[in-house]
C-alpha cells in the first residue's frame, strides 16, 4: 500500500446509534496497526470547527467495543452549513495535522463530508451508522440489527399485556422515511398488521385486517407502525379512529421512541463495525476518497458518496407478502 496518509481523523454525527463505538475502535486500531496517527474529533462537525481534538492510540478504545452510543459524543452544526464554518473546521484540521477524515453517520453526515471534500480536496470516507438503514449502496448500516432486536424484544413484552387483556396495540417505531424495521421486527414478532411509509394501507383496509383477525379468533392484536407512516396523522388518531369503529377493542399505543437507539450493540453490529472500520482506513491509505463503506451480498464494498446520499433504498416486496401470508 502507499502510504501518504499521516494522521486520520475520526468523528461521528447525526443520532447515535448502536456500533459507533466498534466502529471508532476499528478506526484507532486499524490506524495503529499501519502506523497512522489518529485524532478523535469530539461533537462531530461542530467539534471540528471548535478544535476539540484528542489524540486516541489502541489503549483509548478499550472496553467500547460492547457500548452503546458513543464516545466522541455527537451533535447538529449549523456553522459547518456555511462556507465559514467550514473553512474554521478546515483551519484546524490543517493546525493539527490531520490530511483525511473518516465520517460515522447518515446522509446528513454524509453531505457535510462530501461538500468539505469539493471545497478543499480533503481525503473522506463515510461509515453508515444510523437504525432507519435507509442509507444507498448497503444492506445494513452500523445500529439497524440492534435496533431490530431491541423492539423485538419490547414487543414479546407488550404482546404478553395484549393477550392478557384482549387489547389491541399500536406500537410506533422509528422510521420517518422508510419501514425496514417496522416490516422485519413486525414479521419477527408476529404482528398482525404493519403499516410503512412505502405502502399507504388506508384505514378502511386496516379495519378491514382487524375485523378479520377478530372473526377468525383473535382476542388481541399487535399493529406495528413506522412513525413516518402516512395513514393518518399519528398514532393517536389511528387509535381514536379504531376504537370509533370497533369498540370492542380496547386499544393501547406504545411509542418505542429513543429506547431503539441504545444498548449494546449485537454481535452483527460489532463485526460490521470492525470490517467497516478496516476498510475505510485502508481505502484512505490506498488514495480512495469521496466514498461510503458498505456491505452488500456479505462482501464490503465502496459507494461513492453522492450516490449514497442521493439513491433510494427500496423495501423488500418479498418481505411485504410474507407479512400478508404470515397475518392470516
Amino acid at each position: 500500500m502507499s502510504n501518504t496518509i499521516k494522521k486520520i481523523g475520526v468523528l461521528t454525527s447525526g443520532g447515535d446509534s448502536p456500533g459507533m463505538n466498534a466502529a471508532i475502535r476499528s478506526v484507532v486500531r486499524t490506524c495503529a496497526y499501519h502506523n497512522i496517527d489518529c485524532i478523535g474529533i469530539y461533537r462531530g462537525y461542530q467539534g471540528m470547527i471548535e478544535g476539540d481534538f484528542k489524540e486516541l492510540g489502541p489503549r483509548s478504545v478499550n472496553n467500547i467495543i460492547n457500548k452503546g452510543g458513543t464516545i466522541l459524543k455527537s451533535a447538529r452544526s449549523k456553522e459547518f452549513m456555511t462556507s465559514e464554518g467550514r473553512n474554521k473546521a478546515y483551519i484546524n484540521l490543517v493546525k493539527a495535522g490531520v490530511d483525511s477524515l473518516v465520517v460515522i453517520g447518515g446522509d446528513g453526515s454524509f453531505t457535510g463530508a462530501e461538500v468539505f471534500n469539493s471545497e478543499y480536496g480533503f481525503p473522506v470516507m463515510g461509515i453508515p451508522g444510523t437504525i432507519d438503514n435507509d442509507i444507498f449502496g448497503t444492506s445494513h448500516t452500523l445500529g439497524y440489527d440492534t435496533a431490530l432486536n431491541t423492539v423485538i424484544e419490547v414487543i414479546d413484552k407488550i404482546r404478553d399485556t395484549a393477550s392478557s387483556h384482549n387489547r389491541l396495540f399500536f406500537v410506533e417505531v422509528m422510521g420517518r422515511d422508510a419501514g425496514h424495521i417496522a416490516l422485519n421486527a413486525g414479521i419477527g414478532a408476529g404482528a398482525e398488521e404493519i403499516l410503512i411509509p412505502e405502502e399507504n394501507l388506508g384505514l378502511e383496509r386496516l379495519l378491514d385486517s382487524l375485523q378479520k383477525s377478530k372473526s377468525t379468533g383473535k382476542s388481541s392484536s399487535i399493529v406495528v407502525i413506522a412513525e413516518g407512516d402516512k395513514i393518518g396523522k399519528s398514532v393517536f388518531e389511528l387509535k381514536d379512529y379504531v376504537e370509533e369503529n370497533m369498540p370492542e377493542y380496547d386499544v393501547r399505543v406504545s411509542v418505542l421512541g429513543h429506547m431503539q437507539r441504545g444498548g449494546s450493540p449485537s454481535c452483527f453490529d460489532r463485526v460490521l463495525a470492525s470490517r467497516l472500520g478496516v476498510k475505510a482506513v485502508e481505502s484512505l491509505i490506498e488514495g480512495k476518497s469521496n466514498f461510503m463503506v458498505g456491505i452488500l451480498g456479505d462482501k464490503i464494498t465502496l459507494t461513492p458518496l453522492e450516490q449514497a446520499i442521493k439513491g433510494n433504498t427500496e423495501i423488500d416486496r418479498e418481505l411485504l407478502r410474507v407479512s400478508d401470508i404470515m397475518s392470516t
